[in-house]
């Protein structure tokens, strides 16, 4: 039986009812909210259904849907999300109004899910506790909430979830796999830093489930782009440090998969995890070698791909080494200085008044319901 401790407290789930989501460990639900980011893609979607359907059996005090939409879309997907007994507030992340608002205090730039999130963890704050996690599992339960939420009630402040990507007889999880776990370990090789040995305790770093007061997630820098779980790692140190944190076993949990290449696929998410990465050791003080780095994590990774490579066979899984190796040479290009730093403001020292900017989005949705506005791609 695995009952390994890691820096960080690892809760592990050795129930034998742990798949049964009315046996989940008791949770202040009552004083959460979820947050739960959507874009257009996921109207009527079976795993959204899923999402959604459990949470009304969870009964949070509140769940907050950052939706991405299109004008045309957006009515139809928030009737549709309306049509469940869910407290739930939809925040249109596109509208017009909002848009501007956000220009005007200097926060507006690039969209995507980073800024989704952070405009939802704006009103989240109204709750004790906070939980976000993704809309395209079709493995989900409402367990997964309270197993989150869990440890906030046991003296912790911040909680992630882990799981094991292992689907049709193949290990997935690449990005953490191949990218993520070996240039932290490289890092730690050549550094120090107690933020490191902090990144590389947690079973699955790169998850998008975690849990934390609301004190926290007011103090959360947050990433625009796919580096948001490593900054909110990065930001989690900062506040609590590992005697505050942990890592919480949410069993089996099914994904989609991406592509290498291509828009938002492996490739282009890797330089928004290394900068993200990059840039929260740099804060720390610690100058990364970049003329050597990308040459010692490439080193870092045929030592994991050599590991895998004897799990996969072990299990009796397809392993492809050559495809991986490949992988890993792509993600090294990404292996570099962060860049311009696009964080948006934590919502304690934000300039945007946040009774404004929610007026603003509810003003959108309302015309935009109503077929009387349109988004402006320059706001």
């Amino acid at each position: 039986m695995e009952y390994v401790q890691e820096r960080v407290a690892t809760l592990h789930d050795f129930r034998e009812d742990a798949r049964d989501a009315a046996a989940a460990p008791p949770a202040p639900v009552d004083r959460a909210a979820v947050v739960v980011p959507m874009t257009e893609r996921e109207y009527e979607g079976l795993a959204a259904e899923r999402v959604l359907a459990e949470l009304e059996a969870l009964a949070p005090a509140r769940v907050v849907v950052p939706l991405r939409a299109s004008p045309e879309r957006v009515g139809d997907v928030r009737a549709w999300l309306e049509g469940f007994d869910l407290p739930l507030e939809v925040v249109w992340c596109d509208g017009p109004r909002l848009g501007e608002l956000l220009a005007d205090e200097g926060v507006n730039g690039e969209r995507g899910k980073g800024r989704d999130v952070w405009l939802a963890l704006g009103r989240a704050l109204e709750e004790e506790y906070v939980v976000l996690h993704d809309a395209d599992t079709t493995s989900y339960s409402r367990a997964y909430v309270r197993r989150l939420l869990f440890p906030l009630a046991h003296g912790f402040d911040f909680s992630k979830g882990y799981y094991a990507r292992v689907e049709d007889g193949k290990l997935y999880g690449r990005l953490f796999r191949l990218f993520y776990a070996p240039l932290v370990r490289a890092l730690r090789d050549a550094h120090a830093d107690p933020l490191l040995a902090y990144l590389d305790s947690f079973r699955y770093a790169l998850a998008g489930e975690f849990a934390t007061t609301s004190e926290v997630a007011a103090s959360l820098r947050v990433q625009r782009g796919w580096g948001l779980e490593v900054g909110t790692l990065a930001d989690a140190f900062r506040a609590v440090g590992f005697e505050g944190s942990a890592q919480v076993d949410l069993g089996s949990y099914a994904h989609d998969h991406r592509a290498v290449s291509g828009p938002t696929g492996l490739s282009d998410m890797s330089r928004s995890v290394g900068a993200a990465l990059l840039r929260a050791v740099e804060e720390r003080g610690v100058e990364p070698d970049y003329a050597t780095l990308p040459d010692r994590y490439r080193e870092a990774a045929g030592s994991f791909l050599r590991a895998y490579a004897a799990d996969a066979a072990f299990n009796g899984f397809e392993y492809d080494l050559e495809d991986e190796r490949a992988q890993v040479h792509t993600y090294a290009d990404a292996v570099g200085p962060p860049g311009e730093d696009t964080r948006l403001p934590p919502w304690r020292d934000a300039p945007v008044d946040r009774d404004e900017a929610f007026d603003a989005a509810a003003e959108d949705l309302t015309a935009a319901a109503e077929g009387g506005v349109s988004t402006d791609s320059d706001a």
